[in-house]
């Protein structure tokens, strides 16, 4: 059965945006390990699920980076870009994107029969909505949860719509230069 990772960026405080959906105190300054674990993660990873929200953002930046033979990030823009990618939305008739389908359905029933099929892991980033959806639902396999160095007091957390007590096993804590420790944790089923 394929696996659901989960991949935010969020404060030292548990926010994955602020009250606004502010994401200025993410750290961009990523060194070359941050970003190998990032490749590590994605590489055997062949679909992407996204809430529309994050979509409409996500899917045209990682287009134009790819587009770009002098971006340095044109790697990842391609891998974003080439990877299937399904969009949940409640709001949109149609996809508007390349290589994206659209799921209008129960979010539980279309993710555990995306996790069915054949194929690489399944990978999932979004704004806090769309995440604490897939949290409240218990369909998240692994976390990796890039906390940063940042406390911003009050924002948009993704736990918060949970009903009952959710354990989880730590996998691996790893610092990186750039201040961003990536927290790895595994579903316990």
């Amino acid at each position: 059965m394929r696996k659901l990772k989960l991949q935010v960026q969020m404060t030292l405080d548990g926010f994955i945006a602020g009250p606004n959906g502010e994401m200025d105190w993410v750290s961009f300054n990523w060194d070359d390990a941050l970003k190998q674990y990032v490749t590590d993660l994605t590489q055997p990873v062949d679909t992407i699920l996204l809430g529309r929200k994050l979509a409409e953002g996500f899917i045209p930046f990682w287009a134009g980076v790819a587009a770009d033979d002098t971006n340095p990030e044109q790697a990842a823009g391609r891998k974003f870009t080439d990877t299937a990618k399904v969009v949940f939305s409640n709001t949109l008739e149609a996809s508007e994107w390349d290589n994206t389908l659209l799921e209008k359905g129960d979010l539980a029933t279309a993710v555990n029969a995306l996790k069915q099929q054949a194929g690489g892991d399944l990978i999932a980033y979004g704004g806090a909505t769309f995440v604490s959806s897939l949290i409240r639902e218990n369909l998240v396999d692994e976390y990796h949860l890039f906390v940063n160095p940042a406390a911003i007091g009050t924002g948009m957390p993704i736990f918060h719509t949970l009903e009952a007590r959710r354990d989880l096993a730590l996998v691996t804590a790893t610092p990186f230069d750039c201040g961003i420790v990536v927290l790895q944790y595994a579903a316990k089923r």
